[in-house]
């Protein structure tokens, strides 16, 4: 199995894509499908969060890190509203949409700016170390949905956008703080 950490990255984003085509073109299917691409999301953001963008920062790519980490904060929000709305309801493809336009708007930017700057400025052996650091972490977290967050990981959010004092701030403190992150 490929252990490249950019290689296991874009086979998460095909396999998010397969799932956002089959809730947009089958909606008898979206009761199912919603948790798996929900968990799928989550597991993947948290794996990048802890795992990745710390790498990719200290490879000096911490501007598009940053960016990257607020559209996962973004997301996060958006996955939240489609696990909890209805999938029959009337605005749910509408909530769904807006979660598949902002995750395919930051699989664009992140396949073209972070995963190729990470394949230029490390090395095979580390972006192998990355990957099965990142497959290591994305395993823990599936199964999760957004919601379940701890304090450590909202601490690391905040160090990828690096939001200033967030180490002095409490959880709810600290969840409003990404929070406006996000909407801005």
């Amino acid at each position: 199995m490929d252990s490249n950490v950019v290689d296991l990255i874009m086979n998460d984003h095909r396999e998010l894509e397969r799932l956002f085509d089959q809730l947009q073109n089958q909606p008898d299917r979206r009761p199912s499908l919603v948790p798996v691409m929900v968990a799928l999301l989550t597991a993947h953001s948290r794996a990048e969060e802890a795992e990745v963008y710390p790498a990719a920062a200290e490879a000096g790519i911490s501007e598009d890190v940053q960016h990257s980490q607020k559209e996962h904060l973004e997301a996060d929000q958006l996955a939240a509203e489609v696990a909890a709305a209805d999938p029959e309801a009337p605005d749910f493809g509408e909530k769904l949409n807006k979660l598949i336009e902002a995750v395919t708007h930051h699989v664009g930017e992140e396949e073209s700016k972070i995963l190729p700057g990470m394949r230029g400025k490390l090395s095979s052996d580390r972006l192998d170390e990355l990957g099965q650091a990142f497959l290591a972490s994305r395993t823990e977290h599936l199964g999760e949905m957004p919601a379940d967050i701890t304090k450590a990981e909202l601490d690391q959010q905040a160090a990828n956008a690096e939001v200033p004092g967030a180490s002095s701030m409490s959880k709810p403190e600290l969840q409003g703080e990404l929070k406006s992150i996000a909407d801005q």
